[in-house]
């Protein structure tokens, strides 16, 4: 449905709207009440002449004295009241006081209205009334007001049930069909529809595009890594000198971590898939790799490595995942522990793994080249771990000081 004018100036109008309508209804429902009251009393005041008639007393009486007053007025009229208007609840009277013919004696005008004033039930019922009236009028009010501020944001609930509908993981021409921004016109409706459907194209073509990457990119980088692994392999059965074989050790240790490197991309990369989500394994074994894996960065260095099993957890989930946490790790903790700062410790219990490795050994100048190389070296492993606990419902925390790093991934 388009409109002519924008949504600010359609819900100004409909508020405004609203308003008028109820002052107007609340204006006659006051001079109802006025009127009500007025022929109220003029009843009330003609039944009593009635009763009295052909006798007709006034209920409106002038006193140039104060004896003449009514008894329960007389002590008061003694005390000099002020002159004005004097109300007395109890005996029904209603007194003005005003001055006398020679301004300083006071003359009194009592209305008695005992005879025309209903009687307590007769109020409560009216009471009873014009409460029914009044809420009647405010449920109706608040009716029109939601009918209303219903009709004038329509479209935006409409715009927000069509986004909500949507799949982002599989976008139809139906999905574009029910965001359309010709359908909402030129107001700021329409330019919120035209924003998200441009973003919507957006983010289904990124889509297509990280699917196309993860179903052909593990094909296509893993292979240069098996050729170059296998002619690593052909070369190492050869007679080497030992500078050869050294500069092979090296290059095969670059073709491992970019093997690994690849892997983790590729991992976090993937979409999520409920069969290998949910596959079970051990985790010791997968230490254990992980250690024989990343020794090489201990060559040279006098460090102990302390395995303790608590305990041989079998947890579901995806292996590759946490082996690439697992690695990621132990080559922290292998690669920034310096020589002499050991052991370190590798704990596996029940329900998470624990890895320390020291940071200081007592000695200034190595603390602090220790402390800046654990703080660099849980860059960008951190975050990789980070993303794949938060990906497969693993929790992970890092506790770091002068001392001491300690690596925690529970499940």
């Amino acid at each position: 449905m388009r409109y002519k004018h924008s949504l600010r100036t359609r819900v100004a109008f409909a508020f405004a709207m609203c308003v008028a309508v109820l002052s107007v209804v609340w204006g006659f429902a006051f001079v109802a009440a006025v009127r009500l009251s007025e022929d109220r009393v003029m009843t009330q005041q003609l039944q009593h002449a009635a009763e009295s008639y052909p006798d007709l007393t006034s209920n409106l009486r002038g006193y140039d004295n104060i004896d003449g007053l009514p008894e329960p007025l007389r002590e008061w009229a003694q005390t000099n009241p002020n002159f004005g208007l004097h109300e007395f609840e109890s005996d029904e009277l209603h007194v003005a006081v005003v001055p006398a013919d020679n301004d300083q004696q006071r003359a009194f005008v009592v209305f008695d209205v005992a005879q025309i004033e209903a009687d307590s039930a007769e109020d409560w019922w009216l009471l009873l009334i014009i409460t029914g009236v009044v809420g009647t009028l405010g449920a109706l009010g608040f009716g029109l007001g939601v009918a209303v501020m219903r009709r004038s944001i329509a479209p935006v609930a409409h715009l927000a049930k069509a986004v909500a509908d949507i799949d982002l993981e599989h976008v139809s021409a139906e999905d574009y069909k029910r965001i359309d921004s010709t359908r909402f016109g030129d107001d700021e409706v329409g330019l919120l529809a035209a924003a998200i459907e441009k973003n919507l194209e957006r983010i289904n073509a990124f889509v297509e595009r990280e699917r196309y990457f993860t179903s052909s990119a593990s094909h296509e980088l893993r292979t240069p890594i098996t050729v170059i692994t296998g002619a690593l392999e052909l070369l190492a059965q050869r007679d080497l000198s030992a500078a050869d074989a050294k500069v092979l050790d090296r290059i095969k240790r670059a073709t491992l971590e970019m093997r690994t490197t690849i892997e983790m991309f590729l991992c976090l990369a993937r979409e999520t898939d409920a069969g290998l989500d949910n596959e079970q394994f051990a985790v010791v074994p997968l230490v254990t790799d992980a250690i024989e894996q990343q020794r090489y960065l201990l060559h040279r260095k006098l460090v102990n490595i302390s395995v303790e099993e608590h305990a041989s957890p079998t947890i579901n989930g995806y292996p590759h995942a946490f082996a690439i946490a697992v690695n990621n790790l132990v080559r922290n903790a292998f690669e920034y522990t310096l020589d002499g700062q050991g052991p370190i410790v590798i704990q596996i219990k029940a329900q998470e793994l624990r890895i320390y490795n020291q940071v200081s050994n007592g000695k200034s100048e190595q603390s602090a080249q220790s402390d800046e190389s654990a703080s660099h070296g849980y860059g960008l492993g951190l975050g990789i771990v980070e993303r794949l606990c938060e990906r497969n419902n693993w929790s992970f925390s890092l506790l770091t000081d002068r001392q001491q790093v300690i690596a925690r991934l529970g499940w």
